[in-house]
């Protein structure tokens, strides 16, 4: 089980929902219809799709539709038929209303998980990445919203102006665990491989995988050296883990066992 420290997790939570509130602020009509790499879904979309999340965490009945979403192209499972339902019952309603939405329930979802006893934020529950601490969970929430605020700034050509901070650290935090599961499994990297993800920028850290019977996420070799290096920018680390950009092998720099490296970086998209 994941133990986390429930006051930074849960400041880290809040201040990304402040920085989405502050992006959604004054967006023109036209802005909230701008498409973003999310198949199918716009702005308006992905902002109700957060809505959607917390207010079924919330404890809010997903909508019914009479649209059967799991034969839409993009609905890959039983949460992305959840997701897609909360989104076309949202989008009938205004951008102006639907940023009041956002705030109303992310002010509810604050009081409810300040006052969450100990005992509550370390209980085991289901979580996207399986059965975890509840604490899990909310570093997960941290990792979606910030994928998601990015994906606004995509659509709308508004780059952060300061990427780094502490809901990126947690959001990579949250995607450096998934990596011995990429690595091992996806990737299919043989046993005996160490892989070592060396990420760039304002956001840089290097993730190790050693592949001992199945991928596992390690501080370093024991002074072996890796068999394996990927090197890329941390941000297009993350948009290629949630399939948010096209791959191109020439924006990313191999060592070692360049074969592996790139059949790693193929399978990097594992975000549901």
């Amino acid at each position: 089980m994941t133990k986390l420290d429930k006051s930074a997790v849960l400041d880290a939570l809040f201040a990304q929902w402040r920085t989405i509130d502050g992006l959604l602020a004054g967006l023109s009509d036209s802005d909230w219809e701008a498409a973003t790499s999310l198949p199918g879904w716009t702005v308006h979309d992905v902002t109700a799709h957060m809505v959607g999340t917390e207010s079924m965490l919330a404890g809010m009945d997903t909508p019914e539709s009479d649209v059967d979403v799991s034969l839409f192209e993009h609905v890959r499972n039983d949460i992305g038929v959840l997701n897609e339902r909360w989104v076309l019952a949202l989008r009938t309603i205004s951008g102006a209303e639907l940023l009041d939405r956002f705030r109303a329930i992310t002010a509810e979802r604050r009081a409810a998980l300040t006052a969450l006893s100990d005992d509550e934020w370390n209980q085991v529950t289901a979580t996207p990445a399986g059965p975890d601490s509840y604490g899990r969970f909310m570093r997960v929430r941290i990792f979606d919203c910030w994928m998601h605020e990015h994906d606004i700034r995509d659509a709308l050509g508004r780059p952060a102006s300061d990427p780094t901070g502490t809901p990126a650290m947690f959001a990579l935090d949250e995607m450096a665990a998934s990596m011995g599961f990429v690595v091992g499994k996806l990737g299919g990297a043989p046993d005996g491989s160490r892989v070592s993800m060396v990420l760039t920028g304002p956001l840089g850290r290097t993730i190790n995988v050693a592949v001992e019977g199945r991928g596992k996420v390690v501080e370093d070799f024991g002074g072996a050296q890796p068999t394996a290096t990927i090197t890329l920018d941390a941000l297009l680390f993350a948009r290629l883990a949630g399939g948010r950009v096209a791959l191109d092998h020439d924006a990313i720099a191999y060592g070692g066992d360049e074969e592996v490296g790139r059949r790693v970086v193929d399978h990097l998209n594992y975000v549901i």
